[in-house]
């Protein structure tokens, strides 16, 4: 049957016709290859996964953290927007590169002092429709995800991120309410309910399957400092820069979004903050020693610090006790209106050298606090940091930057490399976040950037947080040992003891008065034995805002630190450092004060330990055999 040829019909074959006479004018037709429009980056098959996904419509990024199958960070927005080109839309892939970073590094303090790193590397290339150029840089490692940008010189300056963190709703959630001295108090949320507002970028989820810590590293003066900005009923949070215009004037590599993720244990135990920071500036680190340090601050304030005699007094208890260091704080130098520091002799109105020559004779290092208004021009650094060095002074602790301004990072870049000309450990207050700093310039011992003993509204809830939010990412200057402070802090006399292992710090600050630590001999014996650099660091026990029981070892020593929230309890913490049998000494709470327990348990065995009220312990553990009755030295 003949069938009537239609127009669409007649369109068709000569549409077919034209296109078998191509095909065989120029062989046969080739497709073209579909651009790939997701990549995924993960250090092993059981490490934590990125997925990077390019958006076919709008030309946007996203990047999806999973672990186990299981989602950490959906799909959350990437990109950052300058004067001249927009990256967070419109972009085309333009090519891939892998690679794998190993590195092994010795830190002076922190967690562990031998590192090893190994993460995986993958670079991808987009393109504007204009041809503007960005490279979005993601590592993953067995402990965490991070991701930056890099951009060629021309486009001018930044004027925002659309990076955002997006967690699951009900997630719990561990946040502390912006301040430019990072001293907030860690609340209990969850993504969604955390009231609208911002907050610090040190940020603990519990994400499914285990828990996510947001984090910061490789900040310099070539960027801003962030934080979170949170709108009450969603799980997002936005990353928010200090200054409304980052300036640029060159190539630009931002600071690494990082997203710690594990178990607790993991998160906790993680230095993926200072593994992802560049390697040490500081060619001979000989001079940095970390050390427990006596801090006369709240041991009797700036009348001590103005007083010669006083301080030589603390120099002696320290000598006593071992302490390697004597902190003068605030009140021991001149008032701008007093002295004239153009005057070549100023120096020798200050008692200063006089209390460093003392002190050295007997053992001790002399660490002095400056304000950073008096070391913020060349000409002040120039007098002073040339001066401390000649006395003798161990380090400076320098307070009160508050800002995270571009241009106080640009402060700290200059004050970082002059403090390591002069010999100069740094425990920098009124501060940011260390932010992988410590690797850097491994002369920082300590940053404060917490709510810390001197606070008085403390609770044992932020204090069971601290472990677990602010002190993952680098060494934490809490200054425990206040127990002059009955009233004013949450906790009991074994729990300050506990801070003492519990907090790591370069340089762990002793808060307390010598008549305090006398009225408790066996709290002062014990700090005695502590050092401030650590072998290993483990989670023994732990819950944020209930409980946080850590290990850390020196040598063959293991030092344990307690801390817990809530009502009276036996806590039972498993003895998880290492098989063999342990002599265990602890201090607890007892009826009438502290009192010691000895027991001989097996690793893995469980410590059972009374704990009152918002109380804690301390503890060294040390290898057993017939004869040896203490762990003490």
């Amino acid at each position: 049957m003949e069938v009537p040829l239609t127009r669409t019909m007649a369109a068709a074959l000569c549409t077919g016709l034209a296109a078998t006479l191509l095909a065989t004018a120029t062989g046969p037709a080739r497709s073209e290859p579909r651009q790939p429009d997701t990549w995924t980056v993960a250090e092993a098959a059981h490490a934590p996964r990125a997925r990077i996904a390019l958006d076919d419509t709008t030309g946007s990024l996203s990047l999806t953290v999973s672990r186990a199958g299981r989602t950490v960070i959906a799909p959350s927005p990437v990109g950052i927007v300058t004067q001249q080109a927009d990256f967070s839309q419109g972009l085309r892939f333009l090519h891939r590169k892998d690679r794998t970073v190993e590195e092994r590094y010795r830190a002076k303090s922190g967690k562990r002092l031998d590192r090893r790193v190994r993460m995986n590397e993958t670079r991808l290339s987009f393109a504007t429709v204009a041809g503007a150029r960005l490279d979005l840089v993601v590592r993953a490692a067995a402990d965490g995800i991070a991701y930056r940008y890099v951009l060629p010189a021309g486009y001018g300056d930044v004027l925002g991120e659309s990076s955002a963190f997006n967690l699951p709703a009900d997630a719990d959630a561990w946040l502390s309410t912006y301040r430019v001295d990072n001293e907030g108090q860690f609340n209990q949320y969850t993504a969604a309910t955390a009231p609208t507002g911002e907050y610090s970028d040190q940020a603990l989820f519990a994400t499914d399957g285990g828990y996510t810590l947001l984090a910061e590293s490789d900040l310099t003066g070539s960027y801003s400092g962030a934080r979170l900005a949170h709108t009450q009923g969603t799980g997002s949070y936005r990353v928010k820069l200090a200054d409304s215009q980052v300036h640029t004037d060159g190539p630009l590599a931002t600071p690494w979004r990082a997203m710690i993720t594990g178990d607790l244990a993991t998160v906790t135990g993680s230095t993926f903050t200072d593994d992802l920071a560049p390697a040490s500036k500081v060619a001979d680190t000989s001079w940095i020693r970390p050390g427990t340090v006596l801090w006369t601050w709240l041991a009797g304030g700036r009348t001590a610090g103005q007083s010669l005699d006083a301080q030589k007094a603390y120099v002696d208890y320290a000598a006593a006790h071992h302490w390697p260091y004597e902190a003068v704080d605030s009140g021991w130098y001149f008032k701008k209106d007093e002295w004239d520091v153009t005057d070549p002799d100023w120096q020798t109105d200050s008692w200063m050298p006089e209390l460093v020559d003392y002190a050295r004779a007997k053992g001790v290092g002399i660490i002095v606090w400056i304000h950073q208004r008096d070391l913020d021009t060349p000409e002040e650094r120039a007098q002073w940091l040339p001066t401390l060095e000649r006395w003798g002074v161990k380090g400076v602790k320098i307070d009160f930057m508050n800002s995270e301004a571009q241009s106080m990072f640009q402060w700290y870049d200059t004050i970082l490399a002059e403090t390591a000309a002069h010999h100069l450990m740094v425990d920098f207050h009124g501060a940011t976040l260390p932010k992988g700093i410590q690797r850097t310039w491994p002369q920082v011992m300590s940053m404060e950037a917490v709510g810390g003993e001197e606070k008085r509204t403390n609770t044992a809830t932020h204090l069971t947080t601290l472990p677990f939010t602010r002190n993952v990412i680098g060494s934490m200057d809490f200054t425990p040992g206040g127990f002059q402070r009955v009233g004013l802090r949450p906790d009991s006399d074994a729990a300050e003891v506990g801070l003492t292992v519990a907090y790591e710090s370069g340089l762990q600050m002793f808060a307390g008065t010598p008549e305090s630590y006398d009225a408790r001999p066996l709290a002062r014996d014990f700090m005695d034995q502590e050092p401030a650099a650590w072998d290993d660091t483990r989670l023994l026990a732990g819950s944020p805002g209930q409980e946080a029981v850590l290990a850390r070892r020196s040598g063959d020593r293991w030092f344990l630190g307690g801390v817990y929230a809530g009502a009276a309890r036996t806590a039972t913490v498993p003895l998880t450092i290492g098989p063999g049998r342990w002599l265990v000494e602890t201090i607890r709470d007892g009826a009438d004060g502290l009192v010691q327990d000895r027991q001989v348990l097996r690793g893995g065995d469980e410590l059972s330990v009374d704990v009152v009220a918002n109380g804690g312990f301390a503890a060294i553990a040390c290898r057993w055999h017939p004869g040896v009755t203490t762990c003490y030295r």
